[in-house]
């Protein structure tokens, strides 16, 4: 019988209260973002704004709690923007939308830091008893985000990303599933050879964790040569993104067949109309009467993209939502 499951990608916003703070504490400018040496203060703040969305997922009902990646401000760039080896400078446009973050270039040789385990660590205290679940960038979708210039080659530089992602997984705490974010493969996938490097570096992050490992595209479907060499990778689940373009996806399922698990994107995570349990629980009947598959082992439901561009208190309600729909399917399975 399939397992629901109710998850996010991380990236969540903020709460109010701490937008507020953190503004007035951090200030407006550029070199006033996370470098990863803020002070006590801000320290103090982040700190209790991850309480909050920890408790909110949990108040929630979802099965997986994430960290939330408040200190992301440079988004899936962030890793790179705490790193010593990596000068940060003018502001790029993040992907097809109005966010903005610092772009990270790469001077020196890339070492794991421990920002993001240190963070999960905080957050596995918090969540208590529940399944922790780690984010991070692909590492196809970080190369891209940054630039090089200290390897000098393209497969160079994507394989010293995903050394530097496995170190950082490497140092994770125990954590359920891992989210690995690839909207790159969409975005800018990857031509001829790269595409396979691509999901040999994906590969490698994910076998740094003993965990389950979903690797999440979005804002579209892959192209049919970057979806079957993904399916290449030792990974347990693909995301789809039904929200942004439902016939490609299934197209690619249809054709190339699945993981034994998958996430489907079936929640909007930048659009403030919350969707209806019941709906998101007919949109997986939906999915299912298209592909010629009985059924998946596990259908992790969640938005389709981060979702720090929502208010908060439309946040709140996206994740209850999930959390209804995932109880929904899973009395309907039985």
């Amino acid at each position: 019988m399939t397992e629901y499951v109710s998850t996010t990608p991380g990236l969540f916003p903020l709460p109010d209260w701490a937008k507020d703070d953190l503004s007035d504490l951090k200030g407006h400018q550029k070199h006033d973002l996370i470098s990863g040496d803020e002070s006590g203060e801000i320290t103090a703040a982040y700190e209790d704004a991850r309480e909050d969305v920890i408790a909110a997922q949990q108040d929630a009902g979802l099965d997986r709690i994430a960290e939330g990646q408040l200190r992301w401000d440079d988004m899936l760039a962030h890793p790179l923007a705490v790193n010593d080896a990596v000068e940060t400078h003018g502001i790029v446009r993040y992907y097809d939308n109005n966010n903005f973050y610092r772009e990270p270039v790469v001077t020196g040789d890339l070492d794991a830091t421990g920002d993001v385990a240190a963070e999960l660590e905080t957050a596995a205290e918090l969540a208590g008893d529940d399944a922790l679940q780690a984010v991070l960038p692909g590492p196809y979708s970080l190369a891209d985000l940054a630039t090089d210039e200290h390897y000098g080659d393209e497969a160079e530089f994507l394989g010293a990303i995903a050394d530097f992602l496995e170190g950082e997984a490497t140092a994770f705490p125990e954590v359920e599933t891992l989210f690995l974010l690839e909207p790159s493969l969409v975005e800018n996938a990857p031509e001829d050879g790269v595409d396979e490097r691509a999901s040999e570096a994906i590969d490698q992050v994910a076998s740094a964790v003993d965990a389950d490992v979903v690797v999440q595209p979005y804002w579209g479907a892959l192209e049919e040569k970057v979806y079957a060499h993904l399916l290449d990778a030792d990974i347990d689940a693909v995301g789809f993104d039904f929200v942004a373009n439902q016939e490609d996806n299934l197209y690619n399922i249809q054709e190339y067949g699945a993981t034994d698990d998958v996430s489907f994107g079936l929640a909007d995570g930048q659009n403030t109309l919350v969707e209806d349990p019941e709906a998101i629980r007919d949109r997986v009947d939906w999915v299912y009467d298209q592909i010629p598959v009985s059924e998946f082992e596990t259908v992790y439901l969640t938005t389709n993209t981060e979702t720090f561009y929502l208010p908060y208190a439309k946040f709140e309600e996206k994740l209850a939502a999930l959390a209804a729909a995932a109880e929904l399917a899973e009395v309907k399975a039985t």
